[in-house]
């Protein structure tokens, strides 16, 4: 078990934690969830002993190992993959490589044949005769195969380096798991892996992720933080939405009442106060005043942008014909004869083994690179948006504010137009006269999609709108995309966005491999069974 007692934590004068006493306990897992800034990474780390709280301790019941998703895709470089699972679990490591050196002396003590024993007789404690099959099993659950255990993990790929360190992670069944952003960069079969693994896993996990369908399908509880603290809710992250907001209404409607009542007895004495009849009443009500306390709802650090995609015209019935593009970009053929047509009000997601391709695709699409071969060809009643998958273009001189950043793609010129549709995006009093320059990653990301509400195109392009962003901002940009009324063409990796949005599943890999008329989770049926 891992608990905490009275931990607080100030950055630049900001508190971010204030005496947080916590409890998690084996056999649940807790989604650790809070907006953009709220210390989630932080605490994490707090609970690993990475930082140093400033109060408090954080106190783990003797003997029990903790182990946590390491974030440094380089630390491992000089190791194989199967060192680098192994040092997953420490001791257990440290026990090999020493019998190792010991059985490689060539003047064997007998010193070193007690030690030799006991050495043995700990590593069969640890399970370590299955150890390397153990991890050979878990590194091919996510798609790591036996032609990598002996490469250097310099050898691989980004997202093959994230699929060593989970398994390193994971390794060894920890008696407390820590996850920061788990599913980040993997593939659909790995992420159903990992999904089944947690949820036969026994012991303690502790969770941050951005991903709403994998905390809905491994969560037993949500820890979530506000104002300061944790608090933990039992159920999954769709059952902590619908609770909190029913809780803040009640509260909401409690707080109404109190203020109807105070304004009664006020009106009350203010017209009886000077009348000699009324006056005992009137003191009493006065009395009554006095002791009624209207409290305050706390002010959340939540924020959700406001979201709303309005077509200026409407679409006719010819929106989009794709007819044999290809492309080679450094020597790989990425799109390789894509062709398909696009209807109205299609809501098509774009999935792929190679985000390239699809990113590829969109940007021939938006017309800012021309295929090697083949056409595309928009209907004439379309206007299109896009939003691409790296934006820095559109910020990196940092020449505007946002305010005038914006203005450039507004019809409605005026100061105050603009300046209330940024404040819609989150972007209020001198936030919108931030430089572009400046801007995080959701930032930039609520910026391009401010440019393309104010487009009024009746077709979007969007190629990772939920990248960067907030629970709260991923789930105003769901709801939009699922209220627009016109055509949508998008590539997402968050598994709820894509089931709520699409009604349409077109698979890229080199040329159309699969053009499905099905929600994403029907399409995965398919595709995996």
């Amino acid at each position: 078990m891992i608990s905490t007692s009275n931990i607080s934590l100030s950055f630049g004068g900001r508190k971010l934690f204030d005496e947080v006493n916590i409890k998690f306990t084996p056999g649940n897992c807790y989604g650790l969830i809070g907006a953009n800034g709220a210390g989630k990474s932080t605490f994490i780390k707090i609970l690993s002993g990475e930082i140093e709280a400033q109060t408090g301790q954080v106190d783990i019941t003797p003997g029990e190992r903790l182990s946590i998703l390491k974030q440094d895709h380089f630390a491992y470089d000089e190791y194989t993959v199967m060192n680098t699972v192994l040092m997953g679990n420490e001791r257990l490591y440290k026990i090999m490589k020493e019998k190792d050196e010991i059985y490689m002396k060539e003047d064997f003590s007998d010193e070193d044949g007690v030690r030799a024993a006991e050495l043995e007789g700990e590593f069969a404690e640890l399970n370590g005769w299955e150890a390397e099959s153990d991890a050979g099993i878990m590194l091919a659950g996510l798609g790591i195969g036996t032609e990598y255990l002996d490469r250097q993990m310099s050898e691989l790929t980004g997202s093959e380096k994230v699929k060593v360190l989970l398994a390193q992670a994971l390794f060894g069944k920890p008696d407390i798991l820590l996850l920061d952003e788990p599913t980040n960069h993997l593939d659909i079969k790995a992420i159903r892996w990992l999904e089944n693994f947690l949820l036969d896993f026994q012991n303690t996990v502790i969770v941050v992720s951005h991903d709403r369908h994998f905390l809905n399908k491994v969560c037993t509880h949500i820890a979530d933080i506000d104002f300061g603290k944790i608090t933990i809710y039992a159920g999954n992250y769709d059952f902590w939405r619908k609770s909190s907001e029913l809780a803040l209404k009640l509260k909401s409607d409690q707080n109404k009442k109190m203020e109807d009542k105070a304004k009664e007895l006020q009106a009350f004495i203010q017209r009886f106060s000077a009348n000699a009849s009324k006056s005992k009443q009137a003191t009493s009500r006065q009395k009554q005043l006095e002791k009624l306390q209207l409290t305050d709802l706390p002010i959340s650090t939540r924020k959700y942008p406001y979201v709303h995609f309005a077509p200026k015209r409407e679409a006719g019935k010819e929106l989009l014909k794709v007819d044999g593009i290809s492309k080679t970009i450094d020597g790989v053929k990425l799109l390789d004869n894509v062709s398909f047509d696009v209807n109205k009000n299609d809501k098509i997601a774009f999935v792929s083994d190679s985000d390239l391709a699809i990113t590829t695709l969109f940007q021939i699409l938006a017309g800012e690179i021309e295929p090697d071969s083949g056409t595309y060809t928009w209907g004439v009643t379309t206007t299109q948006s896009y939003f691409p998958n790296d934006n820095a273009v559109y910020f990196q001189d940092g020449k505007y504010n946002l305010v005038d950043w914006l203005r450039q793609y507004s019809d409605d010129k005026d100061e105050s137009f603009v300046r209330g549709f940024l404040g819609k995006m989150l972007f209020s009093g001198e936030e919108a006269l931030k430089k572009t320059n400046v801007l995080s990653g959701g930032e930039k990301v609520r910026c391009m999609l401010s440019k393309m509400m104010l487009s009024g195109a009746n077709v979007l392009m969007l190629d990772g709108p939920t990248n960067h962003l907030d629970l709260e901002s991923i789930t105003a940009v769901n709801e939009g995309l699922i209220k627009f009324n016109g055509t949508v063409l998008f590539a997402s990796h968050d598994h709820e966005f894509v089931q709520t949005v699409a009604n349409r599943i077109v698979e890229v890999n080199g040329s159309v491999a699969a053009d499905k008329l099905m929600t994403y989770d029907e399409y995965l049926e398919w595709k995996l069974n």
